[in-house]
């Protein structure tokens, strides 16, 4: 199944040049997505020298498989927020979500195709038992300073709410990885070696030094743009991984405006517009599914019924989805590390929002300036109350994927009859591994040990690929990593068939 966002579908790639060599900087960069490009971004504006290296393309990660919403509150409730922390907090969360967002608007002017455009964000529920939920977040918004409104009707195309929705001026949408394209262009010309297809597969903090299969960088400073920073890292620990699948229609009927419409519940769907060359596309996404523990196919399927029935669209264009790693207790993890990387994690579904915030305050720090709300979200942070649900999701998890054996079959039985496009965790030579037969009936074996930490891969029909449920890391079917905190591939095995 071809998995390409709209975003990526509808915008060209700006095209960088792999690293070759040994080379020496102020600042690396890891991380081409909206963290990495606006932190390489404003380093150039202080004058340091800056070198960006992205395993992919531009925007190919989270940032290209997004949203392309902007909004103050955050995808778990600024009510969450304030319960976790307390109202100040809650409003610091917004003060700086906004000024992140005025920031894109201004990076924005001059540049057409990133489609950033004011809107509205509606919260609404169909349920009965969900409207508390809707007045909870209303109250949170008000005793942070936000006008919010509340309205009987929705736009013309949506299923009606059982309640009162919550209506939020003044939010935005972009097209993001024209956006982020763009930023990457900007940042170029103002002198950044951005470098792309230059996976990182060896990164020695003590002496800050990132290596690829084509070169290296030594720089003073290293940013970990990355979601989960490369390699073992404490912060890991506290982060449950999610995906989320989204599908783009063709219009159709189904066409509510501009806007970001959350409607939540069992069968809630994030929802917004796009037009792009004369057509109009409605972009459905469904909640969050366990990265490695959940069926791909049938989140993917969920998406696109509801949508069709509820709300009439053409037919299916783009599908595709996108990983997030959520911190333990609300907040992101912003700033220097135990091992002196910076790092920037635990976005949720808010990356582009607080990919900003995380590089504006790297950005502060390393000129020197003072970040009360940057410290709150220092990565080793000890709040265990706050974040006590999010701990205990995660830790096990961990402990059931490790403590978790295989189903095998013998490898002549098993390999022979495996069809195009079937997986299985098979024995072969004493052995067990992981095993995928492409449509041109190539064979692909490998380790279905995760190089991370030792948890067992499973099998993403969708994606075509290997995925971590521990902490996110995910393979393609030759064992090269596609994301995650694995830093080296699965190990691949030539099966003999005789």
């Amino acid at each position: 199944m071809d998995t390409t966002s709209v975003w990526r579908g509808t915008a060209r790639g700006p095209g960088f040049a792999l690293l070759q060599g040994d080379v020496q900087c102020d600042v690396l960069v890891v991380g081409g997505g909206i963290t990495g490009v606006t932190t390489a971004l404003l380093l150039a504006g202080q004058g340091r020298k800056v070198v960006l290296l992205e395993a992919d393309e531009i925007g190919s990660g989270a940032t290209g498989h997004s949203t392309g919403n902007l909004y103050v509150t955050t995808s778990q409730g600024l009510a969450d927020i304030a319960s976790r922390w307390d109202a100040a907090v809650a409003r610091e969360v917004v003060a700086r979500r906004k000024a992140a967002i005025d920031f894109i608007e201004v990076q924005s002017r001059q540049l057409p195709q990133v489609l950033f455009t004011r809107c509205p964000l509606v919260l609404y529920v169909r349920e009965a038992s969900g409207q508390d939920r809707v007045e909870q977040e209303r109250r949170a918004l008000a005793a942070a300073g936000c006008l919010v409104r509340m309205e009987d009707t929705l736009p013309a195309g949506l299923p009606p709410p059982v309640g009162p929705a919550l209506v939020l001026d003044d939010q935005a949408q972009l097209q993001p990885q024209a956006y982020v394209a763009a930023l990457a262009q900007r940042a170029a010309q103002a002198g950044v070696s951005v470098h792309e297809h230059s996976r990182v597969i060896d990164l020695d903090r003590a002496s800050r030094t990132a290596s690829t299969a084509s070169g290296s960088v030594r720089a003073g400073e290293i940013v970990l743009a990355t979601h989960s920073p490369k390699g073992f890292h404490l912060v890991q620990a506290e982060m449950p991984v999610h995906r989320e699948y989204a599908v783009a229609f063709e219009a159709g009927a189904a066409d509510p405006g501009a806007g970001i419409y959350w409607w939540q519940g069992d069968e809630g769907l994030s929802i917004r517009m796009l037009s792009h060359e004369g057509q109009r596309y409605l972009i459905a996404v469904g909640p969050e599914q366990k990265t490695g523990t959940h069926n791909a196919k049938a989140a993917l399927m969920a998406v696109e019924h509801i949508a069709t029935s509820h709300l009439e669209p053409g037919r299916a264009v783009f599908r595709w989805s996108a990983q997030n790693y959520r911190s333990h207790d609300g907040l992101p993890s912003i700033g220097r590390d135990h091992t002196g990387c910076f790092v920037a994690t635990g976005f949720s579904t808010d990356g582009l929002t607080w990919g900003t915030v995380a590089a504006q305050a790297i950005a502060a720090e390393l000129a020197g300036r003072q970040d009360a709300f940057a410290e709150r979200c220092a990565p080793g942070r000890f709040t265990p109350v706050k974040g006590a649900g999010a701990l205990a999701e995660e830790t096990a998890t961990t402990a059931k994927a490790l403590a978790q054996g295989w189903l095998t079959r013998g490898q002549h039985e098993k390999l022979a009859s495996l069809a195009v496009g079937d997986s299985a965790i098979v024995v072969a030579e004493g052995e067990s591994f992981a095993a995928y037969r492409a449509p041109d009936g190539e064979l692909f074996a490998v380790s279905p040990v995760c190089t991370h930490l030792g948890c067992k891969v499973r099998w993403n029909s969708v994606e075509t690929s290997w995925d971590c449920p521990c902490h996110g890391s995910r393979f393609r079917p030759d064992g090269t990593v596609i994301e995650g905190p694995a830093l080296t591939p699965l190990r691949r095995k030539q099966l003999q068939m005789g």
